[in-house]
């Protein structure tokens, strides 16, 4: 059995309990494309992929997904391929669609137990964020990470406790009165300033960031059953 390494250390309940549940992953780029390897690799045998990108050359640097060899093809045909390759009993569903508040209706469509949001557009972070909320689906939402070196100033924390971060306070104060958690992946670091608006990019901390999404999650999943 390909998971025989991870049943050493988890019961076949806790590994049934990963298994059984459907995890969406919007934007399959520097984060999700981590965050996505790495809840299949767990065993979560329901993926939702939601993106509406071509692999690009200037992806090869971070993306886990892209290689010179699938530059033009798209992500979400590319990222399933990859999954299935791990575990061919995947049930993956891919999305090829910008999210708007427009469709972000479309996404519900599908029994969902938690949400990775790895994508770049604030009005879709808001949007998703105000969903899940409103379907009490849990949600890991990542920030910022570019221009940034250091994954070791990386945390799982609440929104409303972030700091420095320009993604993390348009977020604050469009969720100021939430009571409810909402939980974010990010950077204690400041980053280094560049005139360009497009902000440069390592594959050292959206990778680090994607992995922290898939453990929140996996966690998560686990403490419940641990709970019970």
């Amino acid at each position: 059995m390909w998971l025989s390494r991870l049943n050493k250390i988890l019961t076949n309940d806790e590994i049934k309990a990963i298994r059984s549940k459907t995890i969406l992953v919007i934007g399959i780029g520097g984060v999700g494309g981590y965050a996505l390897e790495s809840i299949a690799r767990m065993g979560v045998n329901n993926i939702i992929i939601v993106d509406n990108d071509v692999v690009d050359i200037t992806n090869l640097n971070r993306q886990l997904i892209s290689l010179n060899s699938n530059i033009g093809e798209k992500k979400v045909e590319v990222a399933k391929k990859r999954i299935l390759d791990i575990n061919k009993d995947c049930n993956v569903i891919t999305i090829d669609k910008f999210i708007t508040e427009e469709n972000i209706l479309d996404l519900f469509k599908y029994r969902i137990d938690y949400v990775i949001d790895a994508c770049d557009t604030i009005s879709t972070k808001i949007a998703l964020i105000r969903e899940c909320l409103n379907r009490n689906i849990k949600i890991i939402s990542c920030m910022g990470t570019g221009n940034k070196f250091h994954p070791e100033m990386l945390e799982i924390t609440e929104l409303k406790k972030t700091s420095y971060d320009p993604l993390a306070k348009a977020l604050r104060n469009k969720f100021k009165d939430e009571k409810r958690k909402i939980m974010v992946v990010c950077s204690k670091e400041k980053g280094i300033n560049i005139k360009d608006r497009t902000p440069g990019s390592t594959s050292l901390v959206p990778s680090s960031a994607g992995i922290m999404c898939a453990s929140y999650i996996i966690n998560d999943i686990l403490e419940g059953l641990w709970q019970n």
